[in-house]
């Protein structure tokens, strides 16, 4: 999928390539759109979405920020002539964008679509890993290995969550120490207050250990005990 999909000259992720055109073979219903266009070979946005929710699913932090960066519209207006390409907002999110020539980098559809929504939750939730649930929130970061540290304020109508996530180490996930007023916690789990108070976490991402099963060779390489 990345080799074939991913365009990082012009911030794309197509759905499929190459486009199906007349004469060809009938897909259906996409071939009703020109080549390039929606989803016959262009960028569908919620599946491009899609793509890094997966790669941050298998801890990747690296390629779920790059995805992130190649949909976030302000990259297709980083100069006049990428404004003039796109054609669209450069502050909404585009439901399309044009895959093949004459269409590549074309803006479709802006206001109307979910695709924003999704976006936020892909850096929200999945590269921050602030999951919201019942009650608060749940810290699990997927971050590309250069951001060593990341402060998020959650602002609700019972007080504030002030969130720290360290990664000294440079690596992508697995939370190793989580600290909520100063106390250390086993679980990432943080209530929200309910007194109009703050509540200060600091939550600490390492490399997970690598242990040598007791039968084994002792210059055998050592394997990854998941927990």
């Amino acid at each position: 999928m990345e080799r074939e999909l991913i365009d990082v000259d012009h911030h794309l992720v197509r759905l499929l390539i190459p486009p199906f055109t007349p004469g060809g073979r009938d897909p259906g219903y996409i071939a009703a759109y020109p080549p390039g266009i929606r989803e016959n070979g262009g960028q569908y946005t919620h599946a491009a979405i899609w793509v890094g929710w997966a790669f941050a699913d298998v801890g990747d932090g690296e390629r779920a920020a790059r995805v992130f960066d190649l949909l976030n519209p302000i990259g297709h207006s980083r100069d006049a002539a990428a404004i003039q390409n796109y054609r669209v907002e450069p502050y909404v999110v585009a439901a399309d964008i044009g895959g093949v020539p004459p269409y590549v980098g074309r803006g479709g559809w802006t206001w109307y679509t979910g695709s924003a929504a999704w976006l936020w939750r892909l850096g929200v939730e999945r590269i921050l890993g602030l999951r919201p649930e019942r009650g608060g929130v749940r810290i699990e970061p997927c971050l590309p290995p250069k951001w060593r540290r990341v402060d998020v304020t959650i602002q609700r109508p019972g007080g504030k969550l002030a969130i720290t996530v360290e990664n000294p180490d440079g690596v992508s996930t697995g939370v190793s120490e989580t600290w909520i007023d100063g106390v250390a916690e086993e679980q990432a789990f943080v209530a929200f207050p309910t007194d109009g108070g703050e509540r200060h976490i600091i939550v600490r991402i390492r490399p997970k250990r690598a242990e040598v099963m007791p039968d084994q060779d002792a210059a055998a390489p050592a394997i990854p005990v998941k927990t």
